[in-house]
């Protein structure tokens, strides 16, 4: 898979009814911000266009997207390693979870509607070898918080936040960041990915084992 072909659409999530829920799409390696928008239909839009014109695409949705399932009930609701004091268990987390897993499910059905029989993963092997059989979408946890957050654009800050999230992740797919893997995981504690529920319950084709399997998390850094 060629990384000049590929589509990184991040979404801020929030209340659609609000206007708090915003997403943007930039391309690879480039980084050029190639469309943006405030409904969940045109976020759906912008994957589905870019997985037809034959490109890899990668939804990254701004919520808790992996949570431990630990073998001690004394440890359930624990914070994933690498969070600190932003335990995805935490109000804050916990809402942005229930609501991303809404509107994910949601905009992944929409994508599997328009492509039936598209295969979605959750790791990032297999999304590279997508020219050789594997899967075009990748999908990822973005974390745009604290030091990360940008200054808001003229588009509004739940704009500037989703474009931030897709810049970063762009950023860790092509190594540009200076950081390997992720900057949060389940373990030692074994995953649950919602991530990997979400697309199976939308209809993409999802390997099995990816229910169990840490997810990729990026967190937006600061600037300069």
């Amino acid at each position: 898979m060629k990384l000049s072909a590929a589509c990184v659409v991040a979404v801020d999530v929030g209340s659609v009814r609000t206007g708090s829920f915003a997403w943007a799409a930039v391309d690879m390696p480039g980084h050029t911000l190639t469309a943006h928008g405030d409904d969940p239909a045109g976020a759906a839009g912008a994957l589905s266009a870019a997985l037809t014109d034959g490109a890899s695409a990668v939804l990254a949705l701004e919520a808790p997207m992996s949570v431990p399932v630990p073998g001690d009930w004394k440890l359930l609701g624990k914070g994933r390693t690498g969070e600190g004091n932003r335990a995805w268990s935490a109000s804050a987390g916990a809402g942005a979870l229930a609501t991303g897993l809404a509107q994910g499910a949601w905009l992944l059905a929409e994508v599997a509607r328009a492509l039936p029989g598209l295969a979605a993963t959750t790791q990032v092997p297999r999304w590279r070898g997508a020219a050789d059989g594997g899967a075009p979408l990748l999908l990822v946890e973005a974390f745009v918080s604290g030091e990360g957050k940008p200054v808001p654009t003229a588009l509004g800050p739940h704009a500037a936040d989703a474009e931030a999230a897709a810049r970063a992740v762009a950023a860790r797919l092509a190594g540009e960041d200076g950081t390997d893997g992720t900057d949060m995981t389940c373990a030692p504690q074994r995953a649950f990915s919602l991530l990997a529920a979400q697309a199976r319950w939308a209809g993409l084709a999802v390997a099995g084992d990816e229910l169990a399997l840490d997810v990729l998390v990026v967190r937006a850094r600061p600037a300069g």
